[in-house]
């Protein structure tokens, strides 16, 4: 199993676990960097420390700071939007160049619906 499945799935079990998940902002907004298909990708993490460790690491989001969505918004507003604005959402992105799994909300929607019924 790649280092990328093993965070995605640990995306999973952590926020499934927790209710809540975390993204990264700055006063410009929430970074949606393209992915190597040119399609734009928006970062969440399933702990906090996950998040900060990108802002530590990663030059580029030095000057980002954590939020925390809730599970239930994430499902309710979150990945509605991401779909209409046809961004992917990057799973516990992580490294020196914030990298990792990316995947369509609807499918992301998916996959928790199935930890959460189970």
């Amino acid at each position: 199993m790649s280092y990328s499945s093993l965070n995605s799935e640990a995306f999973y079990s952590e926020i499934s676990e927790s209710g809540k998940l975390w993204g990264i902002r700055d006063e410009n907004g929430i970074p949606a960097p393209k992915t190597e298909t040119g399609q734009r990708s928006m970062p969440f993490w399933s702990k906090k420390s996950r998040a900060e460790k990108i802002i530590h690491n990663v030059p580029a989001y030095g000057a980002f700071e954590t939020f925390e969505i809730s599970v239930s918004e994430f499902i309710e507003r979150w990945l509605p939007g991401l779909e209409n604005d046809e961004l992917l959402v990057g799973l516990n992105w992580s490294g020196k160049n914030a990298t990792g799994y990316d995947s369509k909300p609807n499918m992301v929607l998916k996959s928790l619906k199935l930890r959460l019924a189970g």
